[in-house]
């Protein structure tokens, strides 16, 4: 059953709307009956249930949807919020796509809640006339269910001590200075760039390092520490060292955690399929970029654990189960997929990971050349896979992933350059990246459908509070450790059947119990 709500308003679909004083009881009080809660935007409507205490079970967020059925379309780009979609479903001027921000000064009044069921009613019948209406209803109920995870990640929040974390910068970059100065450490660097060229540079200038190494003979292009490495100066070692640590300062440094981390919690900011492919993206805290040196600033409080999972190899057990390749699905059965296939071509397993990576992302130089023949050869199925999805994205088709999702289109400037003397290689380009694609929105699908059945098997008081891409961090008391790994594994076997069926390839989670993040690894 789904239940529509909008501000003050709960609609059962087919049923009357009734206002509500207390919008958080009465959906608490609903949700014993498990409906799928239908709302315009989860980032509007779940945070305030959460902080009045209230979870629900499972939703249907119909921006998200509209997205997912825009792109399945053709129409991808196009406004997607529920104010949006009804516009189009009544012909009228569909606005520009807007966060609604509530108590913000131009925010536009919300849709009621029959303006909303109409749109669901829409989406529920446009499924219907997909391709495969039965796999995009899954990834329509793993995208909603992500929206649910996000914001309780945010509410809920990764345990974060600030004693630990201000002990790692003052170690790293001396005591925390006053606002505008450099911490004493990045100072002593920056100075030691200048004296390196025998006059002020300021390191964080781009135009003026540039210019300084011009004036010592050095032609550059970029800054960037890659090309930096290859110069033979004694500025480099000191610019190297500034770089790193100056992009720790900046990005999570005491500002960064006066920021976003409040109550001993990091609380970042995750936005659902912020990437084209699926994965996740953040719109503030940057929780995707961790770096290694502050994970052991993640602690649990006292009695209770940590639980890291991360699955391992999983893009290329996605493509054995996709395309239902005996000889990869039986590599697949093993923990180290790598491993499994080294053994099966005779060779060494830095190559065969050469080979698997390069048949999915399209690799040609140095050893992939080489070692693509015995790919095509040993994983047929596999690499045709791969190959059809690159040749439809040459050609300037879509493509979609094992649920549904669908590819962006080619854009105009592309379409321009593959009529033109670069045709050749623009064509490539697009082609490494639908070949991608089809693997890398499955893995995140997958990921999906993991999180989702995880957070139904949690037992309370365990939390959610991490993940990215292919790990997932739970925050739990230490008697259910145990409980909570075994539910790790459980659910990773049941969002493989969800997407798979009874595939012969396994998706192992390599899973510990850890009182701090950096012990993880």
């Amino acid at each position: 059953m789904h239940v529509v709500v909008t501000d003050g308003t709960i609609l059962p679909v087919g049923g009357s709307a009734r206002p509500v004083d207390d919008l958080a009881r009465a959906v608490g009080e609903l949700e014993a009956e498990r409906p799928r809660w239908a709302w315009a935007d989860t980032r509007e409507t779940y945070p305030e249930l959460l902080r009045a205490g209230v979870r629900v079970s499972r939703c249907h967020d119909v921006a998200l949807t509209e997205g997912l059925l825009l792109a399945a379309e053709g129409r991808y780009g196009q406004p997607r919020s529920a104010r949006a979609a009804h516009a189009r479903l009544h012909g009228l001027p569909v606005p520009d796509e807007q966060p609604n921000v509530p108590g913000t000064l131009f925010a536009p009044e919300p849709l009621d809640a029959r303006a909303v069921a109409e749109v669901l009613a829409d989406q529920l019948r446009r499924i219907e006339l997909l391709p495969d209406p039965g796999r995009f209803r899954l990834l329509v109920a793993a995208e909603s269910a992500g929206a649910l995870i996000a914001a309780e990640l945010s509410h809920d929040g990764m345990p974060w001590r600030r004693d630990e974390h201000d002990a790692l910068l003052t170690e790293l970059l001396g005591p925390r200075p006053v606002h505008g100065m450099r911490p004493v450490k990045l100072q002593t660097l920056a100075d030691e760039v200048s004296a390196a060229f025998g006059h002020p540079v300021n390191p964080d200038s781009v135009q003026q390092l540039v210019k300084a190494f011009k004036g010592a003979g050095v032609a550059l292009r970029t800054t960037r520490s890659w090309e930096l490495k290859r110069i033979d100066h004694p500025a480099i070692a000191p610019l190297l060292a500034y770089k790193e640590l100056a992009r720790l300062h900046s990005f999570h440094g005491w500002v960064w955690a006066d920021q976003w981390v409040r109550d001993g919690r990091f609380r970042a900011e995750y936005v659902v399929g912020g990437v084209v492919s699926g994965r996740w993206a953040t719109s503030g805290g940057g929780a995707l970029q961790i770096p290694k040196v502050m994970r052991r600033v993640v602690v649990a409080d006292e009695g209770w654990t940590l639980i890291v999972a991360d699955a391992a190899q999983l893009e290329p057990r996605v493509l054995a189960a996709m395309a239902g390749d005996v000889g990869l699905a039986k590599a697949a059965g093993e923990i180290d997929l790598y491993s499994a296939l080294a053994k099966s071509f005779g060779g060494e397993r830095d190559n065969a990971k050469i080979a698997m990576l390069s048949a999915m992302y399209g690799g040609t130089s140095g050893d992939a050349l080489k070692l693509l023949p015995v790919m095509r050869q040993r994983f047929p199925k596999a690499y045709q896979f791969v190959e059809d999805a690159a040749k439809a994205g040459e050609e300037g088709r879509l493509v979609r992933s094992w649920l549904g999702r669908t590819s962006p289109p080619p854009s105009e400037r592309w379409k321009t350059l593959v009529s033109g003397p670069e045709g050749g290689r623009a064509a490539r380009d697009r082609g490494r990246f639908t070949r991608n694609f089809v693997v890398q929105a499955t893995a995140a699908e997958w990921a999906l459908a993991l999180m989702a059945v995880l957070r139904g098997r949690l037992p309370e008081p365990a939390r959610l509070v991490f993940f990215q891409h292919d790990e997932v961090m739970v925050h739990c008391p230490l008697d259910q450790a145990e409980q909570v790994m075994a539910a790790v594994t459980e659910s990773a076997a049941q969002a493989s059947r969800l997407l798979f069926g009874q595939t012969p390839v396994r998706f192992p989670m390599e899973t510990v119990a850890v009182p701090c993040y950096a012990d993880a690894k």
